[in-house]
């Protein structure tokens, strides 16, 4: 029977995670303020972002972001490769 190991799927998803918060600071850096709403607005099934977003982001809170959204990913991933190790177990 196959195993995940928690620790190796967290790193993974917490990764990828890191990755994509990234992906958006730099969206959020280098496109036009319009085209960003816009994207997001598309993503969030039509929900204007526009009120919520915010420009004048500190580069130290950047940071912190990408940590946090890194370790939650790295939760998120722990907990679906446990979840999915229980649910493999062999039926006594």
């Amino acid at each position: 029977m196959n195993t995940i190991s928690p620790r190796r799927a967290g790193i993974a998803f917490g990764g990828a995670c890191g990755l994509m918060y990234l992906g958006c600071v730099f969206v959020m850096q280098t496109v036009p303020e319009t085209a960003v709403v816009r994207f997001f607005n598309s993503i969030m099934h039509g929900i204007n972002v526009e009120p919520i977003m915010r420009w004048d982001m500190p580069w130290w809170e950047a940071i912190i972001g990408f940590i946090q959204f890194s370790i939650l990913g790295w939760l998120f991933g722990a907990l679906v490769a446990v979840l999915y190790n229980i649910s493999s177990r062999p039926d006594k």
